[in-house]
């Protein structure tokens, strides 16, 4: 018996074409698999240089700066405002240093500054000396430094213009200007102008003012560039100029200078309360008597100013005039200031004064029923009138620049001219139209 068992062949050949149908499929596999090796060794090979870590940045500590900002209180000085940051040993060595160039001494009650320190040690100190200058302090290795430098300010140049209704201080506050503004042109004016005794409601003025801003912020006034000023029908005009090496004045539009001799008045605002008379009822005595003098009655502490440059040849107090000051100011003219509340710093006799500086202060002293100055003007000895006395004009624009100095000024009176004009042609029209 044959136990040998034998499939059938037909099973046989469906198992070989099975076989034979996969085949293609292993073969594209495996290639697949062939072509896929060396990637993946590759990715799984490190990458030294790609991934090579940078070495840890160094962290720089932040510098820690603070500022101190404030005001000088009345008793402060420089020892109370610095002795937080500068032992008595440095601040004695820092008055020192200042001394030529800014007195520690004299910083004033009101003035600004600012303290600079640097991880809490002291840097910097500025302090404002006016408007224009800062004392500037700076610790360096092994000493300070100290200098005086210009306010670093942006400035914009602006035209203002404005009619009088009462005064020139309210006409320019009107505006919505600082009272500062009418101040500058009073003392621009001051010699052709009694700002007391001449306005008239009508009057009118525009100004073209360097406006000045400090950290954004408005900072007062630079320069008034050119000034105008219409009185009763009168056109007056200032312009802004340096005459060579001289000093910068203000010169009209010929050239001539409208600085004079006297200013027109010793006070820049108040009012007349007695004028210049040869008889007049003394309110205090009861008597008639000549009052060779002009009254301006204003508020005790307002400035007194020397109506021109001059030496004091009397300053005292007494019963009738109580504080007063008499100026020679040359052969031919003397003033007197009476009735004085106190005077200024630094005056006695003999001292040379200049035009505008502030004498003394509106009192009520000696014989006076309210605060004000009683001004006197003697020539040759003889009270006169100072109101009706004709001073004469500082020099004028020198020969060489007169030329230079009208290029200077003519875009300027284009301005004003300009404005003048829409001025007048408003008024015809009763349109009002502000233009700039």
């Amino acid at each position: 018996m044959n136990h040998d068992f034998n499939p059938p062949r037909g099973s046989n050949l469906r198992n070989k074409r099975k076989r034979r149908s996969l085949l293609p499929l292993y073969m594209v596999a495996f290639a697949i698999i062939a072509i896929s090796v060396p990637f993946i060794f590759t990715n799984i090979t490190p990458n030294t240089e790609a991934h090579t870590e940078a070495p840890p940045k160094e962290i720089v500590p932040e510098i820690r700066r603070e500022f101190i900002e404030g005001a000088v209180s009345q008793g402060d000085s420089i020892s109370v405002l610095l002795d937080e940051y500068l032992t008595l040993q440095e601040i004695d060595d820092l008055n020192r240093k200042s001394r030529s160039v800014f007195p520690l001494s004299r910083i004033c009650t009101g003035q600004p500054y600012k303290i600079c320190l640097t991880e809490g040690e002291f840097e910097r100190f500025e302090y404002d000396i006016n408007s224009d200058e800062q004392l500037i302090i700076i610790r360096g290795t092994d000493n300070f430094d100290v200098s005086r430098q210009p306010i670093d300010y942006m400035i914009k140049t602006d035209l203002v213009r404005g009619t009088i209704e009462t005064s020139l201080f309210d006409a320019v506050t009107s505006t919505d200007e600082a009272p500062e503004l009418a101040m500058n042109l009073a003392d621009i004016f001051a010699w052709d102008i009694d700002f007391i005794l001449d306005i008239r409601k009508g009057d009118s003025f525009q100004a073209l003012v360097e406006k000045r801003f400090r950290d954004g912020e408005p900072a007062g006034y630079g320069r008034i560039l050119a000034a105008e000023f219409n009185n009763r029908g009168e056109t007056f005009r200032a312009f802004y100029y340096r005459d060579g090496e001289s000093r910068a004045g203000y010169y009209d539009e010929n050239g001539e200078s409208v600085r004079k001799m006297f200013l027109k008045a010793p006070l820049s605002f108040s009012r007349i309360s007695s004028g210049f008379t040869m008889r007049r009822y003394h309110p205090i005595t009861k008597t008639w008597k000549a009052h060779p003098a002009i009254d301006y009655a204003a508020p005790t502490g307002t400035p007194i100013k020397a109506v021109g440059d001059g030496t004091i040849v009397k300053i005292a107090k007494d019963r009738n005039n109580g504080r007063h000051i008499k100026l020679r100011h040359n052969g031919t003219y003397q003033t007197l200031y009476l009735h004085m509340n106190s005077f200024a710093r630094g005056m006695k006799k003999g001292k040379r004064v200049s035009q505008g500086q502030v004498i003394g202060y509106v009192g009520s002293t000696g014989l006076a029923t309210g605060p004000h100055l009683c001004f006197r003007m003697y020539k040759h000895g003889r009270p006169v009138n100072p109101s009706r006395v004709k001073a004469k004009s500082a020099k004028p624009v020198s020969e060489a620049n007169l030329t230079a100095f009208k290029s200077t000024i003519e875009p300027l009176l284009a301005r004003f001219e300009s404005r003048t004009m829409v001025a007048r042609s408003d008024h015809q029209s009763g349109e009002t139209i502000e233009q700039q």
